[in-house]
């Protein structure tokens, strides 16, 4: 998993509450059980006109002024829904290492961060500054720093986030769950070596 530093990128404003899993990628796209391949998919319902790949127009990812997105500034309980790992597969798929709200659905969030995404919580007031700001001006980026636990604006404007430490350590060094087990392997393999002599003898 690549790790997350310090990243810069363009804004893009998705403006709906409770947007759960199956917005993000439909049920009918979780056939796949590769990681990868999903970004196409991702929120297919709003998306494509019908069951389609013709592009809606009206929604906002069609927009040519935030085809180079690469941080999605969402609404209140992003993520609710269904527990499936395939929305944060789809959303880093798309392109996306970053993801701004005001709250998430616990799974999701977690979810995020075994899967390479950043998940920032900030305030109501200073996300629904952010929407004004992004759809204001074209082209509008943030800096996100995991280590100083930042979203910096333009104009130099700094917003603290919280992030839990074992979270922030395992993304830092790009470590899912399986990655930050293996570090232990050598203590594992030693561990069951001395739990199995003797098992099954009388």
């Amino acid at each position: 998993m690549e790790p997350f530093t310090v990243f810069e990128g363009q804004v893009i404003p998705l403006d709906r509450v409770n947007v759960d899993t199956d917005q993000i990628i439909p049920q009918r796209f979780l056939r796949k059980i590769a990681r990868t391949g999903f970004g196409p998919d991702l929120f297919a319902n709003l998306r494509y006109i019908g069951d389609t790949t013709t592009p809606n127009p009206e929604f906002v990812l069609n927009f040519p002024r935030y085809s180079d997105a690469t941080i999605l500034l969402a609404r209140a309980n992003f993520g609710c829904g269904s527990s499936r790992e395939h929305a944060p597969w789809a959303l880093h798929d798309y392109g996306f290492r970053s993801i701004i709200a005001p709250s998430y659905a616990d799974i999701f969030y977690n979810n995020c961060f075994s899967n390479g995404i950043l998940p920032v919580i900030l305030p109501e007031s200073v996300v629904e500054s952010l929407f004004q700001e992004t759809e204001a001006t074209t082209g509008f980026t943030l800096k996100v720093s995991l280590p100083e636990q930042v979203v910096i604006t333009p104009s130099g404007t700094r917003h603290h986030f919280n992030v839990d430490a074992f979270q922030k350590d395992c993304l830092l060094r790009g470590l899912d769950s399986i990655g930050w087990t293996l570090q232990f392997e050598d203590l594992i393999a030693e561990f069951e070596k001395s739990h199995t002599v003797g098992v099954g003898q009388p």
